[in-house]
Formats: C-alpha cells, sequence, structure tokens
C-alpha cells in the first residue's frame, strides 16, 4: 500500500503542473490584464473589460493603438508604466514569471492580492467558512435524505412507493441549482408568498452580542435556504446511487443463501448488504463534499449574497488579480488531487479486500 500511495503522490505533480501550465498560457492571450486595468481607472475609462469588448468611445478605440501597448496608457509617462510592470512583475519573460511563482507556491508562498494589499492566503482564510458551512452542511444533509431513501427504494423496487419517489428524485435532478434558490428566495424569504428565511448574509446585525443559543439559531435560520438549494443535485443522484448499489447486491448469490438460511430480511440487509452496498456511496463522501465545497458555490453565494470562495474566484477573474487566480487554482487542484487519493483509501478501509497496490 505505501508504494502505491507514493506512486499517486508523486503522479499528482505532473498532474499539478500541467493544470497550471495550461490556464498560465491561457492567461497570456487574456486582454485586460492588472495593468490595463489600473491604466484604465486612471484615465477615467472605468473598466478595461468594457472598452476592450464594446471598443469604448473613439478616445478608449486610440488608446488601444498607443505605443505603449496598454489601454489608457494615452498621456502617461513611459517611466509610471515601467514601475507598474516592475510592481505586478510582467517586466520579466512568461517563462521566468511561471518558474518564480511555481517556486513560491511549492513552499506555499502565494503572494499579495494586487488590489486588497493582503495576502492571499489571509484572503482564503477569510472567505473559506462561507464555503465549508455549505459544503459540509450540503453533503451531511445529502446522506442523511438519499441513504434512508436509496434504501428504501431498493427494498421496494418497483411498487407504487418506488415510482412516485423517483419522480421526485429525477424532477429535483432536472432542477438547476440556481433556478430552485431563486425559487426558495421568492417563495420563502420576502418574495411574492411568504417571509420566512432572512433574504442574504449569513448572520443577522448585532450577532456578537447575542447569546450562544441565539447565535446558532441565527445562524441555521440563514443557512437553511442556500444549504437547500446547493442539496438538490446531490442528493438526486447520490439516492440513485444508493439504490442501484444495493439492488446489484440483494440480487447476488450470497443474499439467496443468507436467506435460505433462515435469516430475517433486516439481518440480511443490514448484517450481509449494508457494508458491501454501501462500499461506492460511503467512499464517493470526500468527492461529492469537493464537488459541493467548490463547484455548486459561485452561484448559490451570488443569489444568497454570501461573502465566500466562490465570489472571490470571480471578482478575482473579473480584475485578473492574478495571485488570487493562481492561488486558488493550486491550492483547490492540490485539494481535489489528494481528495481523490483519500476516496481510494476509503475504499481499502470499507473493505480491506480491494487492493490497489496489486492493479
Amino acid at each position: 500500500m505505501g508504494a502505491y500511495i507514493l506512486r499517486r503522490l508523486l503522479l499528482m505533480i505532473p498532474t499539478l503542473l500541467g493544470i497550471m501550465v495550461i490556464n498560465f498560457v491561457l492567461i497570456q492571450f487574456v486582454p485586460g490584464g492588472p495593468i490595463e486595468q489600473v491604466l484604465a481607472q486612471l484615465e477615467g475609462d472605468g473598466d478595461a473589460f468594457a472598452n476592450i469588448a464594446g471598443g469604448g468611445d473613439g478616445a478608449g478605440a486610440e488608446q488601444v493603438g498607443d505605443e505603449s501597448g496598454y489601454l489608457g496608457a494615452r498621456g502617461l509617462p513611459p517611466e509610471f508604466i515601467e514601475e507598474l510592470e516592475r510592481q505586478f512583475g510582467f517586466d520579466k519573460p512568461p517563462l521566468e514569471r511561471f518558474l518564480n511563482m511555481m517556486w513560491d507556491y511549492i513552499r506555499f508562498d502565494f503572494g499579495e492580492s494586487y488590489f486588497r494589499s493582503i495576502s492571499v492566503v489571509d484572503l482564503v482564510l477569510e472567505k473559506m467558512p462561507v464555503s465549508i458551512t455549505l459544503g459540509l452542511w450540503s453533503t451531511l444533509l445529502a446522506y442523511l435524505i438519499s441513504i434512508p431513501l436509496g434504501i428504501r427504494k431498493a427494498m421496494r423496487d418497483g411498487t407504487k412507493f418506488d415510482t412516485w419517489t423517483s419522480g421526485i428524485v429525477i424532477v429535483a435532478y432536472a432542477i438547476p441549482g440556481f433556478l430552485f434558490a431563486i425559487l426558495l428566495l421568492v417563495l420563502f424569504a420576502g418574495g411574492s408568498y411568504f417571509k420566512i428565511f432572512p433574504l442574504r448574509g449569513l448572520t443577522s446585525p448585532g450577532w456578537e452580542d447575542m447569546s450562544t443559543l441565539q447565535q446558532i439559531g441565527d445562524y441555521f435560520w440563514h443557512i437553511t435556504l442556500p444549504v437547500a438549494a446547493s442539496t438538490l443535485a446531490a442528493f438526486a443522484g447520490l439516492t440513485l446511487l444508493t439504490k442501484n448499489s444495493f439492488l446489484d447486491e440483494i440480487r447476488k448469490q450470497y443474499v439467496t443463501t443468507a436467506r435460505a438460511k433462515g435469516l430475517t430480511e433486516s439481518r440480511v440487509l443490514y448484517g450481509h448488504v449494508f457494508r458491501n452496498a454501501m462500499l461506492i456511496v460511503i467512499s464517493g463522501f470526500p468527492a461529492l463534499f469537493v464537488s459541493v465545497f467548490f463547484g455548486g458555490s459561485l452561484i448559490i453565494e451570488t443569489i444568497f449574497s454570501l461573502d465566500g470562495l466562490g465570489r472571490l474566484g470571480l471578482e478575482a477573474v473579473v480584475t485578473r488579480d492574478y495571485p488570487v487566480v493562481f492561488g486558488t487554482l493550486f491550492t483547490f487542484s492540490l485539494i481535489g488531487l489528494v481528495m481523490g487519493l483519500i476516496t481510494d483509501l476509503t475504499y481499502i478501509w470499507i473493505d480491506p479486500r480491494i487492493d490497489f497496490e496489486r492493479r
């Protein structure tokens, strides 16, 4: 097993390097970098991206063709442009910049945000509680609902219960998370119907002055709708996975043998089938958490005005805050690769008969 873990860890190096190389190269061809952002603001042209996409006014179009090569550089001294390039690190060739960046990242030195005057690590730690809240509670809720429901559907396969619950699951799987989030806001957050839950944020004003029980209640009051919206797709897919896994096991020969020995149905189910059927479901917990944590947070955070990692990533891309973009990309890619290894190790922990090392 040690050799397998070592091979997986070594494989992470070229994988992570490939991810960073591809994204770094793509960034070089995207117009509207951080220097253009600064120059556009200094010249009063607003957002550099708007001028590039729409051509801007007459002055903006002339600035694009300025000899400095930067939007908004017209009328600014060349020394100022060179100083900006030096501060942002663009006075070096792309290859040198990439190698310096990767050397810093290997030492987990992600630098400082271009526009926030705060280190990338501190910025991520500041935004992480919101995303952890959505990811953790959504994953736990999905498992608490999906496993009992999936087992029940497998045991009553083909009955009316299985049919109408399958309809609900399919509808839930088909509804986009952002659409369900908007529906929840309209219905329960002061839209056209009820005003039961708050419209935005994770806590109410004056949360620090509340008692512990009031803080806990206020916290759960705020996260109810965002967590419900994040749970929808994960719950639907996990329910079907649980049902199909149990159906596969129930139809195997050892289950028939156990029943022939006179064991009760509950003993057969929870003494023999459960462990084998839950292998694929439980081992997928790390991957599901990561997918909810990183994949679905942006839209949900935006709709419910939550200041988490999703919105941080979007703002960093829009403003071309490269330290935040590449720092979070490196960190989350590494976490995803480590979670893949943990998933494999979970397989072995649940069922020691699995041997990845031989494979």
